[in-house]
């Protein structure tokens, strides 16, 4: 049984993995694996009753999932009424250096507050706006996955498996807020004293493009795009002290800011005499990426299978008689993150290892939580696959595997044992 559910997840993994390579989209491979392994564990008898166990692993997984949803409906809105504009119009500098630090710091604390896949995105959007030269852009691309995932890791919103530790009550926003700031911080900024290497000194674009117009709702005026702008950052922002106030999940906030935009901007368009428009919630939730909320549904249902099944409290004492300091475990789940998906990785740590109010480590905020929670984000950036980030600013950008190996691997390594240190010697 054993040999059987981990081949299975193994496989899985591995065709998420190498998406591009068979064909197969990975959105499709994880369903697939998460099915497959609950038949089995229905069909071993190895649970008397499958039906309790599943309908509370699927709970615990509704949370993620509608945060997922609702933050993507936020800055889809925010983003199709021009609310990103005021920081895309503010950026003015040709200098190639200077602008690898300005969009370093830009994708650092986006990345905390909106989630490092949307910032990834939006901040390639910005790229190509700015860097006409495709050589010089694929740079720039590559170092938005660092940063992101830098920024994703200090906060419980900017990353899927942060939301995972906090929404498990691993952690708490204001804990890992105080905590991974600084080894955050440092693990972006060592990449980057590195990556100005790849640019002289001075040197800058011989041709700057014309900045490129958006084409907005006539509804949508500039008081109405810093209204929406406010209201979705807003509602994203304040979630961690909604939880910590009401004892709700983090999603049921989300669902208050969003019908406040929706009605908002159902107002704006009824005042406009617009009949229709991309910019309506009815449009923007047409585009939300299912595939994505599907993919997440099959990873961690998949683990949940493991984890009802028993095996991943085999895979525990497997790892625990190996590796005898917490710390140095985290640390080894953030490099392996960098190959295995980090979802996965950390909604299979939490099921291995409970909460032990008894245990420093283990605790609620021990260090465990703590560190793992900037290494399972920060170490995705040891390969373009090892995060959602990568992979899709990979996709958008046609980055190589190898290019990103052969040139930002090591630089990533680099600030992720910088930020490891400095966590170690702060704490």
């Amino acid at each position: 049984m054993f040999l059987l559910l981990i081949g299975i997840f193994l496989a899985g993994i591995a065709l998420v993995a190498l998406e591009d390579r068979v064909g197969i989209n990975k959105t499709a491979s994880a369903l697939l694996m998460s099915v497959v392994l609950w038949v089995i564990v229905a069909l071993s008898g190895t649970v008397p009753d499958i039906t309790q166990p599943f309908t509370d692993h699927l709970g615990d997984v509704a949370d993620t999932l509608f945060f997922v949803m609702g933050s993507m409906v936020i800055v889809q809105l925010i983003d199709v009424h021009g609310g990103f504009r005021g920081i895309t119009d503010r950026i003015r500098t040709t200098r190639k250096r200077r602008m690898l630090w300005i969009t370093g710091f830009l994708t650092f604390f986006l990345s905390a507050l909106l989630d490092d896949l949307a910032t990834g995105i939006v901040m390639i959007a910005l790229l190509r706006k700015f860097i006409p030269d495709k050589n010089d852009r694929l740079v720039y691309a590559c170092m938005t996955v660092i940063p992101a995932n830098a920024g994703g890791s200090w906060t419980p919103i900017g990353d899927v498996t942060t939301i995972l530790l906090w929404t498990g009550g691993n952690l708490t926003p204001l804990h890992q807020i105080g905590h991974l700031f600084l080894p955050a911080l440092v693990s972006m900024v060592v990449p980057l004293g590195i990556a100005t290497r790849f640019f002289k000194r001075g040197e800058d674009w011989s041709a700057t493009p014309a900045p490129q117009k958006i084409t907005l709702s006539p509804a949508a005026g500039r008081k109405s795009r810093i209204i929406i702008l406010l209201l979705g950052v807003g509602t994203m922002a304040l979630v961690p002290m909604f939880n910590e106030w009401t004892g709700l999940p983090p999603f049921m906030f989300l669902m208050f800011g969003l019908p406040l935009l929706w009605i908002y901007t159902d107002l704006m368009y009824k005042r406009s005499n617009e009949a229709g428009g991309a910019g309506r919630v009815t449009q923007v939730l047409s585009r939300v990426d299912m595939s994505t909320i599907l993919y997440f549904l099959g990873i961690l249902m998949s683990v949940a299978a493991l984890d009802t099944s028993g095996q991943l409290q085999k895979a525990s004492h497997f790892l625990s008689g190996e590796i005898h300091n917490p710390l140095g475990l985290g640390f080894v789940i953030g490099m392996v993150s960098s190959f295995v998906d980090n979802v996965a990785l950390v909604a299979a740590t939490m099921s291995m290892y409970p909460v032990d109010p008894s245990s420093l480590d283990f605790m609620m905020n021990g260090q465990f939580w703590t560190f793992l929670a900037y290494c399972a984000v920060t170490g995705g950036s040891l390969l373009v696959i090892g995060s959602a980030t990568g992979v899709t600013v990979m996709g958008m950008e046609k980055i190589s595997f190898m290019y990103y190996l052969k040139r930002f691997s090591l630089i990533a390594l680099a600030g992720y044992a910088a930020g490891a240190l400095t966590y170690l010697l702060l704490f």
